[in-house]
């Protein structure tokens, strides 16, 4: 997994990455294989031994990701890539691509989606941001409002939050689940573990019908996450980021990492993993989130539709019209 033992990637990003003269050398496909190496370095699928702390909210060398036209200019790249690989998703159409966002306050989910997605055609892609549940929402069950924001094939839907609130912020807060207007029968001892085995269940089934699903869980640390949360305090046009609750949510930071580990080690497959991505650094995060997805595109085996020679000769003819045009 390119992992030591302290979770720490050695010298692995830069002998990949950061030689930015050879990667504008590279075509796109090699690109995308570079990526698909980057990416795999924090893909976890099927880790049953799967612990949190053994991976880092840090990049191993920050040194030249710092740097932040280097990273801008690498995350250009990717993006371009991204563009590329989404334009024969939606030509291709017979896939379509789920990628979630789940991470602690401050961990940069909108900047992440932000950057990383510049590059897509708005008609090919969706962002659904999900709040707590509204009235009507909650007079279903809890994938329905979901259900209804899942991608079409040929496109990319983005969930800013997801399904998994219902395993993260409804398990640290069991009260919650009390409102959910369940019969009192249903909220059991192993109400958790049957969400998590009904989630792993409908993942495989949008696999089954050609969807895949990338989740991106962003992994700052604490000590970011105070940082953050002081220049949102003490920069006037991001006051509206903060909230009293963002303070509150931070006490139970331990009971949130406890429940994000076991719902990435129950839910981490090959079709549907999880990518645990050092969120610490924001630039080296959104490199990551765009060879995460990359790398799931690329594994579509994606191509532009060929057309038959009937039609090949039909636009030949259609081209020596429009040449004989005066």
């Amino acid at each position: 997994m390119g992992l030591s033992s302290g979770g720490i990637i050695i010298n692995f990003i830069p002998s990949i990455m950061t030689n930015m003269k050879e990667i504008k050398g590279l075509n796109s496909q090699e690109f995308i294989t570079r990526a698909r190496k980057l990416a795999e370095t924090y893909r976890v699928a099927n880790d049953k031994e799967f612990r949190l702390k053994d991976y880092s909210h840090e990049a191993d060398d920050d040194s030249w990701i710092d740097k932040k036209d280097h990273a801008q200019e690498l995350l250009e790249i990717g993006v371009e890539a991204l563009s590329e690989m989404q334009d024969k998703l939606y030509a291709h159409d017979k896939w379509g691509l789920l990628v979630i966002f789940q991470a602690m306050d401050a961990a940069g989910k909108d900047g992440a989606i932000k950057h990383v997605m510049s590059g897509v055609n708005p008609q090919g892609c969706e962002v659904t941001a999900f709040k707590a549940p509204n009235a009507e929402e909650l007079d279903h069950d809890y994938l329905w409002r979901c259900m209804k924001h899942l991608p079409e094939r040929g496109r990319i839907g983005i969930f800013n939050r997801s399904y998994y609130e219902e395993v993260l912020v409804v398990r640290v807060h069991e009260e919650i689940l009390r409102s959910q207007k369940l019969p009192e029968e249903l909220i059991h001892e192993d109400i958790w573990k049957a969400r998590l085995k009904d989630i792993r269940n409908f993942e495989a089934y949008l696999n089954n019908n050609g969807i895949l699903v990338v989740k991106i869980f962003l992994h700052v640390s604490k000590k970011e996450q105070k940082k953050r949360f002081l220049e949102r305090i003490e920069t006037p046009e991001k006051n509206w980021k903060f909230s009293k609750s963002d303070l509150a949510e931070r006490k139970f930071w331990k009971e949130y990492m406890d429940a994000y580990e076991h719902l990435i080690r129950k839910t981490a497959t090959e079709k549907s993993p999880w990518y645990v991505v050092p969120a610490d650094n924001k630039h080296y995060a959104r490199i990551v989130v765009a060879a995460a997805i990359l790398h799931s595109l690329d594994s579509m085996g994606l191509s532009y539709p060929k057309v038959t020679e009937e039609k090949v000769a039909e636009l030949q003819l259609i081209k020596q019209q429009l040449l004989a045009e005066e």
